[in-house]
């Protein structure tokens, strides 16, 4: 197949992160470089003191730099630089990620056909090399939807799909990630935003692959390393599951869900003395008006599109995806 060659706005935000910067964004611009494609480079400092934007300007005159004003978080920083982007693809990636060289070789056939939304590699840990990220499989585990089933095919030239792209390391079409308005700030500072992304993009019908070839190397935990160590990670990460599932369950499902947050899982942490999941609760509901005008979004653009893909659609489309191919489970 004839690869066209298409033009990438890298968009990489940052916060306290002058080492990794230092450290990593070589990799990313001699990948880019190896594989002769035009490019533009959005840095969004999240309102860093570690004198990121002073390092940026002397190494790197190039780079577009957007400062925050406030610390402000992942969803949006990325929108800012989302909305700077002028190439064909967007390139989303973390300031702790090193790229393989040939990084970008084998994802840009995806974006030949009009209904690919996006694509990202396999991601391997920095200091084992052992891989922390593969293609992610939809299931619901009770009633909870869930995507932590890892996958990928050992025939290299089978199209894999994934649920969402990890946002370390994400190559999207522009135009389609314009048109969803980036990621949904509902779930800042962290957590869950990419997982929603990619349920948005399969819900007009567009497509999510992993590229096993493409190799990418994390450096764990780097990033939040200077996040507070008390129950603030715990307690994001609840209250955004809720959101997440309070925005894309409908029906029957959406009941049941409901009905266990409401009784096993509060009582079952309460149980256990996590007091915290009260916290939790109690910011899911005050984001109530938010959540809805989430889905009025969602369900605007589906009409838009003709689509009426929902949760339960997607999960059938995964399962018939792997007729015919080598899948390996992980």
């Amino acid at each position: 197949m004839t690869v066209s060659k298409k033009s990438i706005s890298v968009i990489l935000p940052n916060f306290n992160g002058k080492d990794l910067l230092e450290e990593f964004i070589p990799s990313i611009i001699e990948a880019l470089h190896f594989s002769n494609l035009e490019y533009e480079f959005i840095v969004i400092d999240d309102h860093s003191t570690d004198n990121s934007v002073a390092y940026l300007q002397q190494q790197f005159p190039f780079i577009n730099i957007i400062e925050n004003k406030n610390n402000k978080g992942f969803s949006y920083s990325c929108n800012k630089g989302i909305e700077k982007a002028t190439k064909d693809l967007v390139f989303l990636v973390n300031s702790d990620v090193k790229l393989s060289i040939n990084y970008f070789e084998n994802q840009l056939n995806y974006f030949d056909t009009n209904d690919t939304f996006g694509v990202m590699g396999q991601i391997k840990n920095y200091q084992s090399l052992q891989t922390e990220d593969y293609a992610r499989f939809p299931r619901f585990k009770g009633v909870k939807l869930k995507a932590t089933k890892f996958y990928y095919s050992t025939k290299l030239t089978d199209a894999v799909f994934t649920t969402y792209l990890s946002g370390a390391n994400a190559l999207i079409c522009t135009q389609k990630l314009k048109l969803l308005k980036g990621f949904d700030e509902i779930y800042s500072p962290f957590y869950f935003e990419d997982f929603d992304l990619g349920l948005r993009a399969w819900k007009m019908g567009w497509k999510l692959f992993y590229e096993h070839q493409s190799i990418c190397f994390h450096k764990v935990s780097a990033s939040t390393i200077k996040i507070d160590k008390s129950n603030l990670v715990k307690k994001t990460y609840y209250r955004n599951s809720f959101i997440l599932h309070a925005i894309h369950l409908k029906g029957f499902r959406k009941l049941a869900w409901y009905s266990q947050l409401v009784t096993t899982t509060l009582l079952w942490h309460l149980i256990k003395g996590e007091f915290w999941i009260l916290k939790s609760l109690f910011d899911f509901i005050k984001h109530k008006k938010q959540i809805q005008k989430s889905i009025v979004q969602i369900s605007k653009l589906q009409h838009e599109f003709n689509s009426t893909i929902e949760v339960d659609t997607i999960l059938t489309i995964f399962k018939n995806s792997l007729q015919n191919k080598s899948i390996k489970w992980v």
